[in-house]
């Protein structure tokens, strides 16, 4: 049995994360691969929902959501993380722990066009004073250094996007050129 792929989604809340997510395990399951999300959001709800927003907090989040991917992928499922994981560090430890077929996707978009966006209403909240360490505004993002792609949700649209990671897989030999 083949090892299966992470595809690590990191972004500002309201870059595209979630929705390139959903669309890409579509295009994937069609061509019979065995395909999990982990969005941030409902993954906290079930392993983290003790946990607040400090950066501990949420490095402890980003290290169980990094094993709990590396569990599906030893044993052959493909696995796309949609999370915020805003520091480097985190995503390191990720990479480090998956090892081989981890890939980095940022998913850019400027703060200003997500607050434009703000699918969850989050910005809102945040300009609003009813939530504290959103990240982008009252803390901090990293911008990946070497990501294995960047898809800038401003310049091309949802299918474009997915259409490059599925690039990056065929690249990688994850999917045949026919596919």
């Amino acid at each position: 049995m083949r090892k299966g792929f992470v595809l690590w989604l990191t972004g500002l809340p309201g870059s595209g994360k979630t929705t390139i997510s959903g669309i890409l395990k579509q295009q994937l399951q069609s061509r019979g691969l065995q395909v999990e999300i982990l969005d941030g959001d409902e993954v906290r709800k079930n392993l983290s929902p003790n946990l607040g927003f400090s950066k501990e907090d949420r490095e402890i989040h980003a290290k169980r959501v990094a094993y709990v991917s590396q569990l599906l992928a030893r044993n052959g499922i493909n696995v796309i993380v949609a999370l915020i994981s805003p520091y480097r560090s985190f995503r390191d430890n990720a990479r480090a722990m998956i090892g081989e077929g981890f890939f980095e996707v940022w998913v850019k978009a400027s703060p200003e066009t997500c607050r434009q966006r703000d699918p969850k209403g989050l910005y809102k909240k945040a300009s609003a004073g009813q939530i504290s360490n959103l990240t982008g505004i009252q803390d901090t993002y990293e911008e990946p250094l070497n990501p294995e792609l960047v898809v800038d949700t401003e310049a091309r649209n949802v299918n474009e996007c997915v259409n490059m990671i599925l690039g990056l897989l065929k690249q990688y030999r994850y999917l045949s050129n026919h596919d």
